[in-house]
């Protein structure tokens, strides 16, 4: 399992295709470097280990997809970054 961040430096977790919150929360499916809701709707964009909402790629959707909650992780947040985009909109 690998992890990214998001731009604030929060820590996501990533299992197979699925990405999930700290605490093993369901926040979507990456596909093409993209995170997209259990609706199929755009949530953010993967940038080297980051993961940040950028409105350019908002119009995207895929197939409403789901998945399992996973063991919360105790790996620490990272500092934030200055990369082009918001903060994504993730409960934790």
């Amino acid at each position: 399992m690998i992890d990214l961040y998001t731009r604030s430096g929060r820590l996501l977790q990533v299992q197979g295709n699925n990405l999930h919150s700290r605490s093993g929360a369901f926040l979507g499916q990456l596909v093409n470097n993209k995170v997209y809701d259990t609706e199929g709707r755009y949530c953010a964009t993967v940038v080297g280990d980051r993961v940040v909402y950028r409105t350019i790629d908002s119009a995207a959707t895929v197939t409403g997809i789901e998945a399992d909650v996973i063991p919360a992780s105790v790996t620490p947040n990272r500092s934030g970054t200055s990369l082009w985009g918001r903060e994504p909109n993730f409960v934790d």
